[in-house]
């Protein structure tokens, strides 16, 4: 692992990191943000998944997480969205390729070699971030935003035993039924639908749940809403009678400054129940 800087942010470090990523094939950069209270001990851990056409850098920067994380006592990490470099397949649509990994493992060519950001961020980043850093494996939640939110639904309700908090922010909800899910999917998984299956929010949330309250905020002003799909998810978690704090917000878009508005109440929410 290699440091790319280290900044003091309200009394913790926010740091950027690169190292050789096996899954990927290529080098990986992820932001780690620890806060004071790790200078005495291990504390919890929220994964922020980030949207199309994303790194690394862009939460890190405009999401303002950094304030609540230092006062909450919670680390934040910031994995990239998709492998990058030379060598690696790309598409010319900004929903494709580079910037749009959609946290699967794809199997089909030219995409297999390098695109399995299921198991980069499910497995390999996490042990190298345990192994680096004083954060508590037993307390991690997860969320995200746009084609983060749907990342961090679908491996959340896969993973229960390792996430014990699930929020997300504009998710692309039901991606099976959306044009920002049927052409990734079949790009990357194949044609066959029934492989898509365990990537879609909508599908999990019907046939498993998530044993705990969902954080959900959308902006009913969101100009990608018919491609999101939020009211698909909300039926399917009203039909399970999951419990789900689903807020649509009055006026908000799908920007960075909708973001930041929410992002105190989503890091209180994962702290609240990341506690020992």
């Amino acid at each position: 692992m290699k440091t790319v800087s280290e900044n003091e942010s309200f009394g913790g470090v926010q740091g950027v990191y690169s190292h050789a990523s096996e899954a990927c094939g290529c080098e990986m950069t992820f932001a780690v943000y620890l806060p004071p209270q790790a200078q005495q001990g291990k504390v919890p851990v929220l994964w922020y998944l980030s949207g199309l056409t994303c790194t690394h850098e862009n939460a890190m920067v405009k999401a303002g997480a950094q304030a609540w994380a230092s006062r909450e006592g919670i680390a934040l990490i910031f994995p990239d969205t998709s492998p990058r470099g030379e060598g690696i397949a790309n598409d010319a649509a900004y929903d494709l390729g580079q910037g749009a990994g959609f946290y699967v493992d794809a199997t089909e060519a030219p995409w297999a070699p390098h695109f399995n950001m299921w198991q980069y961020v499910v497995h390999e980043l996490p042990a190298l971030i345990f192994d680096n850093f004083p954060l508590d494996p037993a307390r991690q939640g997860i969320t995200g935003h746009s084609m983060g939110g749907h990342g961090a639904l679908t491996i959340g309700m896969t993973h229960p035993e390792i996430y014990r908090s699930l929020s997300a922010i504009s998710p692309i909800a039901n991606p099976g039924a959306s044009d920002w899910g049927r052409k990734q999917f079949t790009a990357y998984l194949g044609a066959d639908e029934a492989k898509w299956q365990a990537h879609d929010a909508t599908v999990l949330m019907r046939e498993r749940g998530y044993p705990g309250t969902v954080m959900i905020d959308q902006g009913a002003k969101d100009q990608f809403l018919d491609l999101l799909r939020p009211e698909a998810l909300a039926e399917a978690a009203a039909a399970r009678r999951q419990p789900l704090n689903f807020r649509l917000i009055a006026g908000a878009d799908h920007s960075y400054f909708y973001v930041a508005g929410v992002m105190e109440e989503h890091i209180r929410f994962h702290a609240s129940r990341l506690r020992p």
